[in-house]
């Protein structure tokens, strides 16, 4: 019987994401995002350690070949789904490792998506909340101080298990990053971590602040969709998605 071929499920954008084997909040808030949209996201996981330390993060690097390559091929664009390790590991690094088995496909991930959302907001000097342990929340600091934004506020769980993150509840990091972001000077605040919820409180945190507020999944989905070439304000909650232009 004949038989003609389109663009396969979602008959639009066809977007993957590696996501961490302890990460349970990624999909979850990525679903919220693009459900009823012309998009396919496609998931694959990579091995982490469920204690985050920066030795622990650097593993990752040599197992994202494999990870990627679990994805089909000819994709619009593909993320990394882990803001500490991207840090650590570096972008360039984690772009290099994914490119190897999905040669040509745009790549993005957490820390770069931040840096790209943090400047298409205008937003130099930022309030940064973060689940992790002080060896962590340093590396990511002193990264994004090498890219010129300036940690004026900082607050963190200090908190090493991933599973316990994924638990951590929309209202204590609402806490955190209102207390973080009335800090003086303050023009955005970053919740980062793949696997802290945020989509539930960003736009009261921002009503109350009076600040973008962006966390590493909104700025990850956000990214992800720009670098696929996809328009989408106002699919996702707060400032960031309803600003038209991405970066």
């Amino acid at each position: 019987m004949d038989y003609r071929l389109d663009k396969g499920a979602g008959a639009g954008l066809r977007l993957g994401l590696i996501v961490l084997s302890t990460d349970e909040t990624l999909e979850y808030e990525a679903r919220q995002l693009l459900t009823g949209r012309e998009a396919n996201l496609l998931h694959t996981r990579i091995p982490a350690q469920a204690h985050v330390t920066p030795e622990a993060l650097r593993t990752m690097e040599a197992a994202l070949p494999a990870a990627a390559g679990l994805l089909p091929t000819g994709l619009d664009a593909i993320g990394y789904g882990c803001t500490s390790a991207s840090t650590v590991i570096g972008p360039q690094a984690v772009e290099d490792a994914v490119q190897a088995v999905q040669p040509g496909v745009a790549v993005t991930n957490p820390i770069s998506a931040v840096l790209a959302a943090l400047a298409h907001v205008g937003a130099r000097r930022i309030a940064l909340v973060t689940p992790y342990v002080p060896s962590v929340t340093a590396e990511m600091r002193d990264y994004m101080g090498t890219k010129g934004i300036d940690v004026v506020s900082e607050l963190s769980f200090g908190e090493q298990d991933d599973w316990t993150v994924a638990r951590i509840a929309e209202n204590s990091t609402l806490t955190a990053i209102l207390e973080a972001g009335r800090a003086p000077g303050v023009e955005a605040v970053f919740a980062s971590c793949t696997n802290l919820r945020t989509f539930g409180i960003i736009e009261a945190a921002e009503a109350e602040l009076g600040v973008p507020v962006i966390s590493s999944n909104l700025a990850l989905l956000w990214h992800l969709l720009a670098k696929a070439g996809a328009e989408a304000p106002g699919w996702g909650p707060g400032r960031l998605f309803g600003m038209r232009e991405a970066a």
